[in-house]
């Protein structure tokens, strides 16, 4: 329970308290379980403080300094953290609900299953954070930095993550559904079994990211690039990918049916028994499609759209090509051993019987 003498002192206001802070000989504060809300506590010092289960709902803490606090399963909805240090911080399973976090210091805090739904963190600095099981749906984390972190089966539902740094984070199966990713940076991260459905990744960096078994049906990965990364088993079903950097990225037993390829760059990628079926992957007026050298063995392009598609050097035995449309495609040194061709248009426009 909270200390009597800390809580009248508190109540004289933030200068007195602050002065306490400054000349005290080390004592850490006791506000626990205390009912606070509403209060204006702007650039009040309650590092190392004992704030557990207290209720901050509303409460101004602009420019405060909480700095390895204990606020674990704190009430801080709708609160007032604008920059404020919360570095180390222990916020397990409070309540952030609709909380101003801009450009707060939340470095190597502990958020495991902490509720931050509609909150505002955007320019917050997450870094090595811990949001392992935390609630994200439809907060607003623009430009936030979470390198490094743990975001293991975070839920960010909707959430705005334009511009997000998410360097090499732990987000195994993690929900991203119709979030906004755009411009964001989740190279070297684990991302397997993470649902991206109809998320928005235009321009996304995903460079040597682990995504295998990962959804993005119905998602935009434009100008997205996922050079060398693991997306094995993952599902690409009516995603669109134009513009998309497979370089050397491992696409094998994916399922990308449907999928807009258009324009994508797929040289050296590893696409071995990927179902590609009604695929999109004709040329464009930028640059044609480059499967160069790429290993399609045993891959489904049943009815896929080839036209015009850089296939020179691709390994496309056993691949099953039924229907496919290869006019104008370059299959210059493509290995075609033991693939079907029924019923699709060869390069120079003859349809093979």
């Amino acid at each position: 329970m909270a200390n009597e003498e800390h809580l009248i002192l508190l109540r004289k206001g933030v200068a007195v308290w602050n002065d306490w802070r400054q000349h005290d000989d080390g004592t850490n504060p006791n506000l626990s379980y205390a009912v606070l809300a509403e209060m204006n506590l702007r650039e009040i010092c309650l590092s190392n403080a004992d704030l557990q289960e207290v209720a901050f709902n509303a409460a101004d803490f602009c420019m405060a300094n909480l700095s390895k606090a204990n606020l674990r399963r704190a009430n801080l909805q709708e609160a007032i953290l604008y920059t404020a240090n919360l570095e180390a911080a222990d916020l397990r399973e409070a309540n952030l609900v609709g909380a101003d976090l801009r450009e707060a210091n939340l470095q190597g805090a502990d958020l495991q299953k902490t509720i931050l739904n509609a909150a505002s963190l955007s320019m917050a600095n997450l870094q090595r954070a811990n949001l392992r099981e935390a609630n994200l749906r439809e907060a607003n984390l623009s430009h936030a930095n979470l390198s490094h972190s743990d975001c293991c089966l975070v839920n960010f539902r909707n959430a705005n993550l334009s511009h997000v740094d998410f360097t090499a984070s732990k987000l195994y199966t993690a929900n991203f559904s119709q979030a906004m990713l755009y411009g964001a940076n989740l190279s070297f991260a684990d991302l397997r079994e993470v649902t991206f459905s109809q998320a928005n990744l235009r321009e996304a960096e995903l460079r040597e990211a682990n995504l295998s078994m990962s959804v993005f049906c119905l998602a935009n990965l434009i100008g997205a690039t996922l050079y060398k990364a693991i997306l094995t088993r993952s599902n690409f079903s009516m995603a669109n990918l134009c513009m998309a950097n497979f370089s050397h990225a491992d696409l094998s037993r994916s399922v990308l049916i449907g999928a807009n390829l258009i324009g994508a760059n797929l040289y050296k990628a590893n696409l071995n028994a990927a179902i590609l079926s009604e695929a999109d992957l004709r040329e464009t007026t930028l640059r044609e499609t480059d499967l160069a050298e790429a290993n399609l063995s045993k891959a489904n392009l049943q009815m896929a759209n080839l036209a015009g598609a850089n296939l020179s050097g691709a390994d496309l035995t056993g691949a099953n090509l039924t229907q496919a449309d290869l006019r104008q495609a370059n299959l210059w040194g493509a290995n075609l051993e033991g693939a079907c061709l029924d019923g699709a248009a060869l390069p120079e426009g003859m349809i093979y019987d």
